[in-house]
């Protein structure tokens, strides 16, 4: 069985379709069963048994903002909205991350997002008046000029390169020592995921794809972006670095790639963390794929 990529099993019950109600948000609110993530700025509190730490929703703070994130097990789940909301750093939240069980990730991935794209958006970026939430804290609207405004996702292509059993991997200078990865980048408007990911192969690595695949998707709440993973068949292994986006690159075969993702410490290279699509890109190619 495969392994789910990293931030998606949320056992969220989002209930869109209750968003519009009149009263909803207060009606859940009121509900004696409903909890509050607990969050320090944009990072999660963990529960001393590595889950997410929810509280009683009568301890939110007086005045502060709420979006209903959903149900789970029935009973609704909010988070505040801090305007001024910050993340502590990657170092601490990488760690914090390890140790939440499957699903939970998921979960903090929706609030993240959902609690950042307010703190970004106060304001109407057709007329630059003050906006105001709506929809139970998923969407604002501006009260001047009426425009409405919904969460944005920014798709991301990551990709290996494949050529006669051995695949394309990368590193950029702000990884960690003998950290290797997946080549990726943003798809751009008018571009097709397929496109996105030839582009990206040929202007990063110089190599030019002839088959692209999808492998699986991830949510990636840093801020909002949707990973979109893809293995591609490409014309030659002669690689033309573009030294502004990688630091090195290597091509690694089957034997290389399996002793990363075991941790070997004789492996070439130290492969992505569980929590990272590029590690599921990896497994995914080992068990054959798209091929």
């Amino acid at each position: 069985m495969h392994m789910a990529p990293g931030f998606t099993g949320s056992p969220l019950e989002r209930i869109d379709n209750e968003r519009d109600h009149p009263g909803l948000l207060a009606a859940r609110a009121g509900d004696p069963a409903a909890l509050l993530l607990r969050m320090e700025g944009l990072d999660p509190v963990a529960a001393p048994d590595g889950r997410l730490e929810w509280a009683p929703l009568a301890e939110a703070p007086a005045g502060v903002e709420l979006a209903l994130l959903g149900l789970i097990d029935g009973r609704p789940r909010f988070v505040a909205l801090d305007p001024a909301a910050t993340g502590s750093g990657h170092n601490l939240i990488w760690r914090l991350l390890d140790g939440l069980p499957d699903g939970e990730a998921g979960t903090y991935a929706a609030a993240r997002s959902l609690v950042d794209w307010h703190a970004r958006h106060r304001f109407c970026a057709r007329c630059g008046n003050e906006t105001q939430t709506m929809r139970a804290g998923w969407a604002r609207r501006c009260g001047a000029c009426g425009a409405e405004h919904f969460p944005r996702t920014d798709p991301v292509v990551i990709m290996l390169a494949e050529y006669r059993g051995r695949v394309l991997i990368g590193r950029q200078p702000r990884f960690p020592a003998g950290r290797y990865s997946a080549l990726a980048g943003f798809v751009e408007v008018g571009e097709s995921m397929e496109e996105a990911v030839a582009r990206e192969l040929f202007e990063e690595a110089g190599v030019r794809a002839t088959r692209v695949r999808y492998v699986a998707s991830q949510p990636w709440p840093f801020p909002s972006s949707l990973m979109m993973a893809c293995i591609a068949d490409v014309e030659s292994d002669a690689v033309t670095l573009d030294a502004n986006e990688l630091e090195h690159a290597m091509w690694v075969g089957r034997d290389e790639v399996a002793a990363a993702l075991a941790g070997d410490p004789s492996a070439p290279f130290i492969a992505p963390p569980p929590y990272a699509i590029a590690h599921t890109l990896f497994a995914r190619w080992l068990d054959g794929a798209g091929a």
